[in-house]
């Protein structure tokens, strides 16, 4: 198989993937309803075993990436499909509250290895002009989880039963590892690669990466930007349903809208991105000026609480999603061009871990904002954090460049006529 070819059908696998996550978690936001009334637990139990997913969750992310810079995201993603998968397929099993709290746990340890995978591979298999569109297309297959999840799970519940809903996606998942493992994998593209080229591109020490400034300019811009994202997941529903007055049924045809402009976006923002690299702008400037765009699309967001026909509400969180798309692309994008071969997973990693923990403390508050005062203030800071997250990032990373010199794409140079051996 050429490996032109191949390429893409890795980056649509990595797809597939990114939104079994997404819809494998989404299955018990839908399910619970069903689930609490059999099994007669409360919502502070239900808390709990997010809180189980959260935590694992938050873990995996940099253990994930870091592990996945060591051993490959072929086999990295291979075991963390194959761990939620089986863990998702066993939710379908429960009997009982603590046994969802281990299968959470799981759940959440697989995931957490998603998308620093997802960023590895794709910086394997794509040089520095195709890479923020083949993360888009990566990383979008999120969204397309979050959309597919809550019609399918209720068509699956209705006809075969709500512990169908999760054993069905965990089978699909297991397939997908079948699939994946029979990918050939660059068997004979090492053949191109000089030996002093593949000993450079070792990865880096755990300490070693924690030395970086960039480190922690992309550890706080995503400790900073994340709750944002997980407020919108959780919250929109119940905002609907309190503020807005939709009934339970409208908020399923409405909620979807926004994910779909996420994963629009995931997919537009890295093209985009790329076509200005291909137009001989700079990488540092690429990668800028999509992410100062989608900031700037931000600013409309507080708008939300003060518009009154629902359908402009919803329209304006559709815009933040949208945003956040062309944003996310690009900065997953800019830390692989920053740390390159050596530690794109493990930055990926932390980061991820910094926005999970960071969700983790301020969702109890969000839920104080909304009690004592509104929603308003959310929706202020919603459109104002990301405007200051691309400021600081502008001064404190003046210049997205990698930080390795000898680092260089692996496959770039390798014409599309080279075929690589299963």
């Amino acid at each position: 198989m050429k490996l032109n070819s191949i390429r893409w059908v890795v980056v649509w696998m990595v797809f597939i993937a990114t939104g079994l996550s997404f819809l494998d978690r989404q299955v018990l936001s839908i399910a619970i309803i069903k689930i609490q009334k059999e099994f007669h637990f409360d919502d502070v139990a239900y808390g709990w075993v997010n809180t189980s997913f959260l935590l694992s969750y938050a873990l995996m992310f940099t253990v994930g990436g870091w592990m996945i810079d060591r051993f490959g995201p072929k086999k990295g993603l291979a075991v963390a499909v194959g761990v939620w998968s089986v863990a998702n397929a066993l939710h379908g099993l429960m009997t009982s509250l603590p046994q969802l709290l281990v299968f959470r746990f799981f759940l959440g340890m697989g995931e957490g290895a998603c998308f620093p995978g997802a960023a590895k591979t794709v910086y394997n298999w794509f040089d520095k002009k195709e890479r923020a569109f083949a993360n888009g297309i990566a990383i979008g297959g999120s969204a397309i989880g979050a959309v597919i999840a809550p019609p399918l799970t209720i068509f699956i519940s209705e006809y075969y039963g709500w512990r169908a809903g999760f054993v069905i996606p965990g089978l699909v998942g297991i397939a997908w590892v079948v699939v994946w493992l029979m990918i050939p994998w660059k068997k004979s593209v090492s053949v191109w690669i000089p030996p002093q080229q593949m000993q450079s591109a070792g990865a880096v020490s755990f300490i070693n990466i924690l030395k970086f400034k960039q480190t922690w300019v992309f550890i706080l811009m995503r400790f900073l930007l994340d709750p944002v994202m997980y407020f919108m997941m959780f919250w929109i529903p119940k905002y609907l349903s309190e503020v807005r007055g939709v009934s339970f049924e409208r908020i399923g045809s409405l909620f979807w809208i926004p994910f779909l402009a996420l994963g629009f976006s995931n997919v537009l923002g890295g093209y985009l991105s790329d076509r200005l690299v291909k137009s001989s702008f700079s990488i540092n400037k690429a990668r800028k000026t999509v992410m100062g765009f989608a900031a700037m699309l931000t600013l409309a967001v507080p708008l939300t609480g003060y518009v009154s026909a629902v359908e402009t509400a919803v329209g304006l969180m559709a815009l933040y999603m949208l945003a956040h798309g062309f944003w996310i692309t690009n900065y997953i994008t800019s830390i692989s061009d920053v740390f390159g071969q050596k530690a794109t997973s493990t930055v990926v990693g932390l980061s991820g871990t910094a926005g999970a923990i960071s969700s983790l403390i301020l969702n109890p508050l969000i839920g104080k904002i909304i009690q004592k005062y509104s929603y308003t203030p959310l929706w202020i800071a919603s459109g104002l954090l990301y405007p200051i997250a691309f400021i600081g990032f502008i001064f404190l990373i003046p210049n997205i460049q990698s930080l390795f010199k000898e680092d260089t794409n692996l496959t770039q140079d390798i014409p599309d006529e080279v075929v690589v051996n299963s």
